[in-house]
C-alpha cells in the first residue's frame, strides 16, 4: 500500500451525484480511503489537499473542462489519472491521454474492471524502476537480457520488435496512444503513419500471441492505440 500501512488514496471527481454514489459503493471495499470533488477547481484543490494515489475523473464538468483539469494537475503531480467519461469519441480519448491521462474508461463500465485498473494504476506507481522480467501467462520478457519468451522457447524479434514490446513493457497497463508510440519507436516524422505501428504490431502479434486474430497480450485500443495486459 502507497505511504507505508495507510489505503491507498482515491479522489473521484464526478459533478453526478448518482456517479459519485455509484462509485463510492463501488470502492466502499475497506480497499481504499475515498475522496470527492463535484467541479474542476474543487479537483485541483482536493489533488493538492489530500495526495491522491489515483484520480478518477470525469471530463464533463461543470466549470472546467477534464482535459485542462489533467493540464493542470501534470504541472506538478504524477498522480495515476484514470478518466471515466460517457465521451467515446476517438479524438477526445486521445486528446486526454495525450495531455496525461493515464487510462480511459467509457461510461457505462463494469465496477471488476474500473477496481483491476486501479489497481494496475497503484502497482506501476509503487515502482521505482520497472521490474526486470515482465511475465504473463506464456509470455517473458527479460528487459536485461533482451530476450522474449514464450512457452519457454525464445522468440526471435527484429530490432524494432522488440523496441516497440519494451516500450508496451515498460507502460504494462497503460494506454499508449498511436502517435506517442510512433514518436518514441520511430520519431516525430512517423507521426502520421500508422500504418507502420500497424504493420509491426501485427507482426509482433504472430510471434507471441497463440492467435493473433484473438490477442490476449497486446490489446488495441480502437482508434486511440494500444496496451500491453497487465497481471490483474
Amino acid at each position: 500500500m502507497p505511504k507505508g500501512s495507510k489505503l491507498p488514496r482515491i479522489l473521484i471527481v464526478d459533478d453526478e451525484p448518482s456517479i459519485q454514489r455509484f462509485l463510492h459503493t463501488a470502492l466502499d471495499t475497506g480497499e481504499f480511503s475515498l475522496h470527492q470533488a463535484d467541479n474542476g477547481h474543487a479537483a485541483l484543490a482536493a489533488a493538492a489537499a489530500t495526495r491522491p494515489d489515483v484520480i478518477l475523473l470525469d471530463l464533463g464538468l461543470p466549470d472546467l473542462d477534464g482535459v485542462e483539469v489533467i493540464r493542470r494537475i501534470r504541472e506538478w503531480s504524477q498522480v495515476p489519472i484514470i478518466v471515466l467519461s460517457v465521451r467515446d469519441r476517438e479524438d477526445d480519448k486521445v486528446r486526454a491521454l495525450e495531455t496525461g491521462a493515464d487510462d480511459y474508461l467509457t461510461k457505462p463500465f463494469g465496477v471488476a474492471e474500473l477496481i483491476a485498473r486501479i489497481r494496475a494504476a497503484l502497482r506501476r506507481s509503487l515502482q521505482e524502476t520497472v521490474e526486470p522480467v515482465y511475465r504473463i501467462e506464456e509470455l517473458e520478457v527479460d528487459l536485461q537480457r533482451r530476450r522474449v519468451l514464450v512457452s519457454g522457447k525464445e522468440v526471435p524479434l527484429t530490432p524494432t520488435e522488440y523496441d516497440l514490446l519494451r516500450l508496451l513493457v515498460v507502460h504494462a497497463g497503460k494506454v499508449l496512444t498511436h502517435s506517442h508510440i510512433l514518436k518514441q519507436i520511430w520519431g516525430v516524422a512517423y507521426v502520421e503513419q500508422p500504418h507502420v505501428l500497424r504493420v509491426n504490431i501485427s507482426n509482433l502479434r504472430h510471434k507471441i500471441e497463440k492467435d493473433p486474430s484473438r490477442p490476449r497480450y497486446i490489446l488495441t485500443e480502437p482508434g486511440v492505440g494500444y496496451r500491453l495486459r497487465d497481471q490483474y
